[in-house]
């Protein structure tokens, strides 16, 4: 037993456990490639291969797992983002609330029933109350909007 704790079975052992924890703990797909790494050099420990071809394993397997498997379960295994309220307006159609002239520096617009400060793409656009304008970007608080 003694010398099965002193070998590299029990170092890669111990490291794929480390970066197992690690990768449940983050839960962001940190580690878990090397702890493929380390399972893949813990199997040639276990078959008497020399140290220096264990790191080579190691290091070759991580990096082919995480050129060819990060991106697949980035897109597919971790949480897709939700755009916040903000980002959903972009595109959508607000009701001008008060008179949008960049010139005197005024403007405000309803979308889902939240006011917004609303500013027009081009400076001389204007847009009357009661008018429907497309927001075409956000920029800080401000609604960027175009003619529909």
């Amino acid at each position: 037993m003694k010398e099965l704790m002193s070998s590299p079975v029990f170092m890669w052992l111990a490291l794929m456990c480390i970066f197992i924890v690690v990768e449940i703990i983050t839960v962001g797909l940190t580690s878990i490639w090397f702890a493929g790494g380390s399972l893949a050099a813990l199997i040639s420990a276990l078959i008497n291969v020399p140290m220096v071809f264990q790191f080579v394993l190691f290091f070759a397997v991580s990096s082919v797992l995480i050129f060819f498997t990060r991106p697949f379960a980035l897109k597919y295994v971790k949480p897709h983002n939700i755009k916040t309220n903000y980002e959903e307006i972009i595109g959508k159609d607000v009701q001008v609330t008060s008179k949008i002239d960049n010139r005197a520096g005024t403007g405000t617009a309803v979308f889902n029933g939240l006011e917004w400060s609303a500013r027009s793409m081009r400076d001389e656009d204007t847009f009357e109350i009661g008018e429907t304008a497309q927001v075409e970007q956000i920029r800080g608080v401000k609604l960027y909007v175009t003619h529909k």
